[in-house]
């Protein structure tokens, strides 16, 4: 089978989804793959490493670069478009969508090119910007053959929005530096890692710590991403135990941040899935987590890691305290690494959409 895999993001975990997702299907027997990258992805060096076809496509930075890059559609359009035809690809597959996604992915279906949308989420989060965010996957899903979620969640919000589509489960893969396991030894019972935004529950985690940290006075607790903690969690920065490092973390970074933990903790009020659960699971941490969204599917209570019985502090404080036992703490770290091991098999995962694409209904025609 001959893939396009597109994706014009520039970093973090579209871009590692997609390098990953990338290694899988090159690997693959008797596929040919070929990839559309922006050219300011931060993994670029990486993609050529696979010796697939490439184009990377000049994209922008900033809103102003973005907004004079409206004017290059039309042309960014056809140099999609005749890629897949000079590659003799049978479908192109979006690995995540960008900004421009929507204004150019129906160009695909009007030249006969089937086109499969991987949807990493099928509603705005609470509290990030949400404008034609309807339009915008409706257009994507509107010209799609196919789509791809990761969540059941996801998956029945794009069934709604469009009956009928063929719609594969897959579950998300762990997006690793390949052959990075990452040496450190633990130094902080908790890790919060990734962006924040308001709806991964920052206030539920500094209410829930400090009622922690009164029965357990030497537990600790590091959060580290890229955004506002004091906007989204005042006063958590100023907890006994709490260290806190707003700054983006570098791909390379990843093993070794997650490696420092003995748990990560995910607060969340609302999720589709978390592309940091995985990772921690691929890396032996086990996680605690709230019951929302797609995180229960991800994780095995009690096996790799524990679920609290509900999105509230008093029941965050419960599950973390649960986990502090160090023999239970030890239990949970081998079934993470257990779970981590399927979610790291990359090969498997481009197995799996590849006999799915095979049945695709335009695939078969």
């Amino acid at each position: 089978m001959r893939i396009l895999l597109w994706y014009w993001g520039r970093r973090g975990g579209g871009a590692q989804f997609t390098l990953c997702l990338a290694r899988g299907l090159a690997g693959s027997p008797g596929t040919e793959l070929a990839l559309s990258l922006a050219d300011r992805n931060a993994l670029l060096p990486e993609a050529r490493s696979l010796g697939a076809s490439l184009d990377a496509v000049p994209t922008f930075g900033g809103a102003a670069g973005a907004a004079l890059g409206l004017v290059r559609l039309p042309v960014l359009r056809r140099r999609l478009v005749a890629q897949a035809v000079a590659t003799r690809a049978q479908v192109v597959v979006s690995a995540m969508n960008h900004v421009w996604t929507p204004l150019v992915a129906g160009a695909l279906p009007r030249a006969g090119i089937p086109f499969v949308s991987i949807v990493h989420d099928a509603l705005p989060h609470p509290g990030d910007p949400a404008l034609a965010w309807d339009w915008r996957l409706r257009q994507e899903l509107n010209a799609a053959s196919g789509a791809v979620a990761f969540s059941e969640s996801v998956a029945r919000a794009v069934a709604a929005r469009r009956p009928g589509l063929p719609i594969l489960r897959l579950p998300l893969g762990a997006h690793l530096p390949v052959g990075d396991k990452g040496a450190a030894a633990p130094v902080t019972d908790f890790l919060f890692f990734g962006r924040v935004r308001a709806y991964k529950g920052l206030d539920l985690l500094r209410d829930a710590f400090a009622a922690l940290r009164a029965r357990h006075p030497g537990v600790t607790l590091r959060v580290v991403g890229e955004g506002d903690v004091e906007g989204c969690a005042p006063g958590l920065a100023a907890l006994p135990g709490v260290t806190v490092e707003p700054r983006w973390v570098p791909d390379g970074e990843l093993p070794s941040l997650l490696a420092t933990a003995r748990a990560v903790v995910l607060p969340y009020r609302e999720a589709s899935q978390s592309g940091v659960l995985p990772m921690a699971l691929a890396m032996g941490v086990p996680v605690v987590a709230t019951p929302v969204g797609g995180l229960s599917a991800q994780l095995e209570h009690g096996v790799s890691g524990l679920v609290a019985r509900d999105a509230s502090a008093p029941a965050l404080a419960e599950t973390m305290s649960a986990i502090l036992d160090p023999a239970r703490r030890r239990a949970l770290s081998a079934g993470a690494r257990s779970a981590g091991a399927v979610l790291t098999d990359w090969d498997a995962q481009a197995r799996t959409l590849l006999a799915w694409l095979q049945h695709l209904p335009e695939m078969r025609g």
